[in-house]
């Protein structure tokens, strides 16, 4: 029995020693969580949305202020402002007429960075009568009579070029009233106009 407690004891010390000399073991810890994305970037949605994916009006009113927004590449952008043009008109055929006005004035916005004033002009005015108090088409209606107002006054139309000009700063001060914090409409008229005529 003795030689067993001799043999024993190795063993038992082996142990406590390996309890109490050996570094601890590392603690595993959990791997971070997969953070998803909130949402996929515009283009891809856009993308999707035109081969079929269902978006409300709601849905393209938002994703079209966002790539129309003020500093965005997407207005120089002809192939994204064509298939923007193309959602937002499918967009306005739909029974829903919900978010009319933004869809209304978003369509604007794209045919005014495309040239195409006329259009551009129905276009916003339809939304200000349908929503009055949105700063933003105010803004791109100051832009468009200010740009006329150019037009006709190259033109040697003085009346009609002072009444475009009178336009403009009215459809000014209200964007400036309604969003007077927005540092895009404290421009001035002429710097206005110049920049609608050079696009």
């Amino acid at each position: 029995m003795w030689n067993r407690k001799i043999w024993l004891a190795p063993i038992l010390l082996a142990t406590l020693a390996g309890c109490v000399g050996a570094p601890p073991a590392p603690v595993q810890q959990a791997p971070p969580p997969v953070i998803a994305e909130p949402t996929q970037p515009d283009q891809i949605i856009l993308e999707e949305a035109l081969k079929g994916r269902t978006l409300s009006n709601g849905e393209v009113a938002e994703l079209s202020d966002r790539l129309l927004c003020d500093g965005n590449t997407c207005l120089n952008d002809e192939k994204t402002m064509a298939r923007l043009e193309i959602l937002l008109l499918k967009a306005l055929k739909s029974p829903d007429k919900s978010h009319r006005a933004a869809l209304l004035q978003n369509l604007g916005v794209i045919h005014y960075h495309q040239g195409q004033f006329k259009k551009a002009r129905q276009e916003l005015q339809n939304s200000n009568e349908l929503n009055p108090r949105d700063a933003r088409t105010h803004f791109y209606l100051a832009r468009l009579f200010a740009q006329q107002g150019e037009v006709y006054q190259r033109q040697g139309k003085q009346k009609l070029s002072r009444q475009q000009f009178k336009r403009a700063s009215i459809e000014m001060d209200m964007a400036r009233k309604l969003a007077p914090g927005n540092p895009t409409y404290k421009q001035d008229l002429q710097t206005l106009s110049q920049s609608g005529l050079r696009r």
